[in-house]
């Protein structure tokens, strides 16, 4: 039997706790499957003020974080269970780097001190490991906000945890934590460091390349999207970077956490339904439409979006084809915020017409009613390094229409009515005509041919993935650095 591992997990947002996107969804189950594994892992974010303490524990001691030229800074640590596990999870509290509205931003425009903030943090992760005596076999680092992990382990920190290895996760290569060079005081790590095979980039301090140097391994959440980043135009910059890194870089696809997203156990849904028993399906279609004052018809094809108004996820394309989509005999509904210019203009098409449902914000609930209530689901994202939300329709028996990209491209099997096969839809090209004559091609096989639709729906509810299988993956890759 091998022995097992000690891991800490250190992430700048954790579901249910804090999320803006796919790490957090990450952050909240991966760690939950690894100890199901038998391993030893704690989890490590920031206290924004957004999550109440009243429900946390606080621990006795204060935390002493070393800033370099700022001096010793003091945190308090409070601490919790992640839902439903034995995980502990620790939240980092410093009021004057955490106590705002936003987690890295507000009105869209980023904190001008978010470096510094990420730089504590990921600091104060380190040394509440030491405060805690846990000595970890790997630090997993997530992204660029605790990307400095790799080589503070193995420079500052090099004394406390000599044996650590370190894994970094990338969930966006578009975010790369650029800064002004003087950060490189705050980290104490040398200025040597400061290089072109490093951490400089034109003259600043790019936190996910010097990560991507250092880590032991580097892994993504898709195979697809670890080799689109080693590419021009998926890696931002740091394609030649990556590619010179090429033999320690993983892809490895996300799980879903089907406690949670389950139409046969779901509670914010109007009626539970499976693969099996149909019937709540409808229902929650009509509660759907009811939800957003659409005409209630079951023959009415409902097409789904949830995401980020914003141009990864493709949302310059919908708004291309949406008037034409919705001259058609079909409703169309849309969760989601973002882009200024984006919620305005879907506003404007809501107010206009009555087969459109848009809500602007962001509610968990009506995201599950939307998975459930919905035949068909919209994600013609420019890149996605995994995505969730396709995954999320397979099992609630919403059929995917997809870019292939990354993720996307991994988890969905084009329909091919020769064969029978498939589990949704996809198109390629990142155009309106591309988008708008897939979304038709659906239309068509659900208005022409109710069977195949139906066995479609039947062949995407039954596909699986599932975080125990990433987690395996995983520890492969901590076994073999």
């Amino acid at each position: 039997m091998q022995e097992k591992l000690k891991i800490a997990f250190i992430a700048s947002e954790v579901v249910p706790f804090a999320k803006t996107g796919g790490l957090a969804d990450v952050a909240g189950a991966l760690p939950k499957a690894l100890k199901k594994l038998g391993h030893e892992i704690i989890v490590i974010m920031p206290r924004y003020y957004k999550i109440d303490k009243t429900q946390l524990t606080k621990l006795p001691e204060p935390l002493g974080v070393p800033m370099g030229s700022m001096g010793e800074l003091w945190a308090a640590v409070y601490t919790t269970m992640l839902p439903n596990s034995t995980v502990r999870i620790y939240f980092i509290d410093y009021e004057q780097y955490f106590g705002r509205s936003g987690l890295y931003e507000e009105n869209n425009i980023s904190f001008a001190d978010n470096g510094e903030r990420f730089v504590f943090f990921t600091k104060a992760a380190m040394q509440l490991c030491k405060m805690l005596s846990f000595v970890p076999d790997i630090f997993h680092a997530n992204d660029w906000h605790s990307a400095s992990v790799a080589i503070l382990a193995k420079t500052r920190f090099v004394h406390d945890f000599a044996h650590a290895k370190t894994v970094l996760t990338i969930h966006n290569m578009q975010h790369q934590g650029i800064f002004h060079k003087g950060l490189m005081n705050l980290l104490e790590i040398g200025w040597e460091h400061f290089n072109s095979c490093e951490f400089e980039s034109m003259g600043g301090l790019n936190m996910l390349k010097g990560g991507i140097m250092h880590a032991d391994a580097v892994t993504t959440v898709s195979s697809g999207y670890a080799a689109e980043i080693q590419t021009p135009d998926f890696g931002f910059g740091l394609d030649g970077h990556l590619r010179a890194h090429s033999q320690k870089i993983y892809g490895i696809l996300n799980g879903v956490d089907y406690d949670e997203w389950n139409p046969s156990k779901d509670k914010y849904i109007a009626k539970n339904f499976d693969v099996d028993a149909m019937k709540g399906k409808n229902v929650c279609k009509r509660a759907l439409q009811k939800h957003f004052g659409l005409k209630q018809k079951y023959g009415v094809p409902v097409i789904g979006f949830v995401g980020r108004f914003a141009e990864q996820k493709g949302i310059g394309l919908i708004a291309s084809v949406i008037s034409g989509l919705l001259d058609m005999d079909v409703q169309i509904v849309m969760l989601g915020a973002g882009e200024k210019w984006a919620e305005g203009f879907f506003s404007h098409e809501a107010y206009h017409r009555e087969n459109f449902g848009l809500h602007v914000g962001y509610s968990e609930e009506l995201a599950h009613q939307i998975e459930a209530g919905c035949d068909l689901f919209l994600m013609p994202s420019l890149f996605e390094p995994c995505g969730l939300n396709q995954i999320y329709s397979l099992r609630y028996g919403t059929l995917p229409i997809v870019r292939a990209t990354g993720g996307l491209d991994d988890t969905i099997e084009n329909y091919d009515a020769k064969n029978n096969s498939g589990n949704g839809f996809k198109f390629y090209e990142a155009s309106s005509d591309a988008l708008y004559h897939t979304v038709k091609w659906a239309l068509d096989l659900y208005f022409g041919d109710k069977e195949a639709f139906e066995q479609l729906r039947t062949r995407a509810m039954r596909a699986h993935f599932s975080w125990e299988d990433a987690a395996k993956n995983y520890v492969e890759v901590y076994r073999g650095i």
